[in-house]
């Protein structure tokens, strides 16, 4: 069984009991680690408190200095941590290296060019110096689906400020975070400035976010379980950030060039085997073009070959587990049951993968906007195309649910996407499939959560005001 980083070393959990670690893909375990124990959080948090005082006075250059050390030796290891993922949580092995481990790498680097230009202090107003100081601990609690970017997000960004930090990531795929508790190791970090503690969530997860030495958590993960991390936390009125996933809609308006928009919109819907909290997987069509976009929809579908991660031409792994597997077939039979019809896909297992926790890419028209599918996040390869008869529908059936992460918008006038853009309660909103932006805020209204990760606002978030009168 693995043991937990603390401190500068591997320690072994103060409890016996350990969470197996299965590839999805093979359904064979593949590792270990500790089941958790509040013990193994105060050691972690006196570590990170003992280095915070050295941390957070070290000079912003050279906490860029150590960011970028550890970006290298990811950029030197990417290939094997590629392959840790995609047997850790079945991503596909060019999207697992292209994107897994790609986005964490394109994030290091982007706080790396933060540091050379952020001002911690120097703000005037009138009498007053206004500067920035780390918050003091940082908790990280991430998710599985991308488990190494989540990380990466919380993890730089509390560095960057001069936090110190202590890690739990997800007990379903955590070894892409020993895999960079080993980087930051090598890359030479003070002991102490970062720490990974294994865990479940009610064990381990709640022994952080109650801990009175944590300063500020930092969640990703379902809505019930950040409602606890909140209400667990607000005892110690430690400030938190919460990301909770989505619903996200993707408005196709009558003048887009429909075939581009549907086929990036299946992509966006689909990506991470669907695993991906602002994925667009409500697809919204004006009545006029809807039979068009369903049968656009189902056949791009069709192409997203599913199958083993390290196969060539794999385009959709397994879900991550058997109970995540299980979930989203009931949602297909739900939507079944409920009166959408499956145009592509379906809840049987795809023909010849005996093993493995697959689900067919699945397309559904004839969605009403209330419909189970079309309301609650489901999390695995099944997109809604619902039809909409004025543009002030599709924003209303776009804002009709209870999240905010994310959304997309497609128009032939780039200004009239934007301004049909502003009028969605979302986080983020594409336009005309436009690239994600690392240096971009991430985060949500309603639902969805509160407070940002990346960029100046991602930093931000572990930073204190200060204002010094004269």
């Amino acid at each position: 069984m693995r043991s937990n980083y603390i401190g500068g070393r591997w320690v072994p959990s103060a409890s016996d009991e350990g969470v197996e670690v299965v590839n999805p893909a093979t359904e064979q375990v593949i590792d270990s680690v500790p089941a958790g124990h509040p013990a193994d959080v105060d050691a972690a948090v006196l570590a990170a408190r003992s280095a915070f005082a050295g941390w957070s006075g070290t000079p912003a250059a050279e906490r860029a200095r150590r960011l970028e050390a550890a970006r290298d030796l990811l950029d030197e290891r990417a290939e094997a941590v590629a392959a840790v993922i995609s047997a850790d949580m079945g991503a596909p092995a060019g999207f697992a290296l292209r994107v897994q481990v790609g986005t964490p790498l394109a994030v290091l680097a982007s706080y790396v060019d933060l540091l050379a230009a952020y001002d911690f202090g120097g703000e005037r107003v009138g009498n007053s110096l206004i500067v920035r100081e780390p918050a003091g601990v940082a908790g990280a609690i991430t998710p599985w689906n991308y488990p190494l970017h989540q990380v990466v997000a919380k993890v730089a960004a509390a560095l960057a400020a001069g936090c110190t930090v202590v890690l739990k990531p997800s007990e379903v795929a955590p070894l892409a975070a020993y895999e960079l508790a080993g980087i930051f190791h090598d890359s030479g970090l003070p002991p102490g400035v970062f720490n990974l503690v294994s865990g479940t969530g009610p064990v381990t997860g709640e022994a952080m976010a109650a801990h009175p030495g944590i300063d500020v958590v930092s969640f990703t993960g379902s809505g019930r379980a950040g409602r606890r991390v909140a209400e667990v936390a607000a005892a110690t009125v430690k400030r938190v950030t919460l990301e909770l996933g989505g619903k996200s809609a993707n408005v196709i308006l009558p003048d887009a060039d429909l075939p581009t928009a549907v086929k990036v919109g299946v992509a966006r819907a689909l990506v991470n085997s669907g695993q991906t909290c602002n994925a667009q997987t409500r697809m919204l069509v004006h009545r006029d073009r809807y039979d068009e976009a369903v049968g656009l929809a189902a056949g791009f579908a069709e192409r997203y070959v599913t199958g083993d991660p390290t196969g060539e031409g794999t385009r959709l792994g397994p879900l991550v587990s058997a109970a995540q597997r299980d979930r989203v077939r009931q949602y297909i039979e739900r939507g079944l049951a409920e009166g959408a019809r499956a145009v592509a896909g379906g809840p049987q297992r795809p023909a010849g993968l005996d093993t493995g926790y697959y689900v067919l890419p699945t397309v559904f028209a004839d969605v009403k906007p209330d419909m189970t599918i079309a309301q609650e996040e489901i999390f695995g390869p099944v997109l809604s195309v619902i039809g909409y008869s004025s543009e002030d529908e599709a924003v209303d059936i776009a804002n009709g649910t209870p999240y905010g992460l994310a959304a997309g918008v497609w128009s032939a006038d780039q200004e009239h996407a934007v301004a049909v853009g502003r009028r969605l309660r979302a986080g983020q909103v594409e336009v005309n499939g436009g690239a994600f932006n690392v240096a971009a805020p991430f985060g949500g209204f309603g639902q969805s959560g509160y407070g940002r990760e990346l960029g100046v606002h991602g930093l931000e978030e572990y930073l204190e005001l200060k204002a010094l009168q004269f």
